[in-house]
């Protein structure tokens, strides 16, 4: 039986395109540390080292993997830069939910709510490739923000990212649940629908979809947001 509803976030929960937000992250935050380096060369390393954090496997956090390794790319002061950063999330970084024309979804937030009231465990199940303010920010885009989570995955405590089946691995023992309890919810074929992997069902939201063309397990359920909010809420999960 379901008990747990893991849900992504960007795309997903938050509906934006993600193109044009790594276009908006990369262009404000490389801006931010302009008067440190030069902006190209700090967007490559911050490229190459997110790639590192994605394919980390610990035993360190992806914060710690990232840090290590940004910090071997560029020649800067890390107190210097990781203040810049902290100033960067603070008030740049919420004005990208104005210029991405982020709106929140009417059903988000009623949809979790419901789902908690009737007794699942609600987790934010973001690839945990970014600070916890952004990630707590980016909950506020979609409205969705102040909830009783049972878990937002984020930099600073996970060990693994999607896809590697190990960050889903760390999720349900952080919820302390069984795969079989879980369902993923995502719009993204290859990072969401890898949970399959480990015995959860998995449901593809194809509003933002994302699909790599790369061969993956496919979802068990698919359909639009909307059809994903009848799905949850019709007692469906209950006969699983």
């Amino acid at each position: 039986m379901i008990r747990a509803v893991l849900f992504d976030l960007d795309g997903t929960l938050v509906r934006f395109d993600p193109d044009q937000f790594l276009h908006e992250y990369v262009a404000t935050i490389s801006r931010a540390v302009a008067h440190l380096m030069d902006p190209r060369t700090f967007v490559k390393a911050l490229l190459e080292s997110t790639q590192v954090m994605v394919d980390n496997t610990g035993p360190g956090t992806n914060r710690e993997a990232f840090w290590q390794d940004i910090l071997r790319r560029i020649s800067c002061n890390q107190d210097q830069l990781e203040q810049l950063t902290t100033e960067y999330y603070g008030a740049v970084f919420p004005q990208l939910g104005v210029s991405l024309g982020v709106v929140p979804h009417p059903a988000a937030r009623p949809t979790l709510e419901w789902l908690i009231r009737s007794g699942y465990d609600v987790a934010i199940a973001t690839n945990p490739i970014f600070p916890r303010v952004a990630t707590e920010e980016r909950l506020k885009w979609g409205g969705i923000h102040g909830l009783p989570y049972k878990l937002v995955s984020t930099y600073e405590d996970f060990h693994s990212c999607k896809p590697n089946t190990s960050y889903y691995e760390e999720v349900l023992e952080t919820i302390g649940r069984a795969p079989e309890e879980c369902i993923m919810v995502g719009n993204d074929m290859q990072e969401d629908c890898v949970a399959g992997e480990l015995g959860m069902r998995t449901y593809l939201v194809e509003d933002y979809l994302i699909d790599r063309g790369i061969d993956c397990r496919p979802p068990d359920f698919r359909g639009s947001f909307d059809d994903m909010v009848k799905f949850l809420t019709s007692g469906e999960l209950a006969r699983l």
